[in-house]
């Protein structure tokens, strides 16, 4: 198991950017962190390091708290594996925590995605969804929707659910009632999503097709 991380590593993760959660140093102590599975380097130019969520937490937690231990993946660019890594909730998963710190989570995961706009745009546009959420149409949606403050449905409550869709770069979206899906439509409409809304016509529910805009 990797080592915690050292009293240096955790003054750079400390004076990590509040909202981002970009990183500085030199590049052998940012690939540090990047093994302990703390911080991730951006695939683009100017190719940045970030705070992983786990990398959030360990920053947010109260001073003297035990520093978590991770396991680092085999491959050095592939996804943290268990180690809590930040997951929207798409709906229909069991309730899971809440409060301030999956707030906090929310916050810092959209704040990210929209830096990844900004960076892998050629304006720089944070208004339109990136390549990444092209190809993760489903994580994408449910970010935009939960960092709208949309609520998720779970095993014991009702809410959005986002699923997949038969027409190619579209996503369903569903809600318990009318008043949650114009809701749903109005956050994604707001986050550079194309929405419209259709009726199944063997039940007569409604529901939404949604695709990330191009322009």
């Amino acid at each position: 198991m990797a080592r915690p991380p050292s009293a240096a590593q955790l003054r750079m993760i400390a004076a990590a950017e509040s909202v981002t959660g970009r990183l500085r140093g030199t590049p052998a102590q940012l690939a540090a962190l990047g093994r302990l599975r703390l911080a991730f380097r951006h695939p683009r130019p100017p190719h940045d390091w970030f705070l992983t969520p786990a990398g959030h937490r360990l920053r947010e937690a109260p001073r003297g708290a035990e520093p978590p231990v991770t396991v680092p993946a085999a491959d050095p660019g592939a996804p943290p594996r268990d180690t809590g890594v930040f997951a929207a909730r798409v709906g229909g998963e069991a309730p899971g925590p809440g409060g301030p710190g999956r707030t906090r989570e929310v916050h810092s995961a959209w704040a990210g995605l929209l830096e990844m706009r900004r960076m892998t745009h050629t304006d720089g546009s944070t208004e339109r969804p990136c390549g990444w959420e092209r190809t993760h149409l489903i994580p994408a949606a449910a970010l935009a929707l939960e960092a709208a403050g949309c609520v998720p449905r779970t095993t014991e409550s009702d809410g959005y659910e986002v699923a997949g869709s038969a027409q190619p770069e579209a996503v369903t979206v569903r809600a318990a009632d009318s008043g949650g899906l114009r809701a749903c439509a109005d956050a994604l409409t707001r986050a550079g999503w194309q929405v419209s809304e259709h009726q199944e016509p063997r039940t007569g529910h409604r529901y939404l097709l949604a695709s990330p805009r191009r322009v």
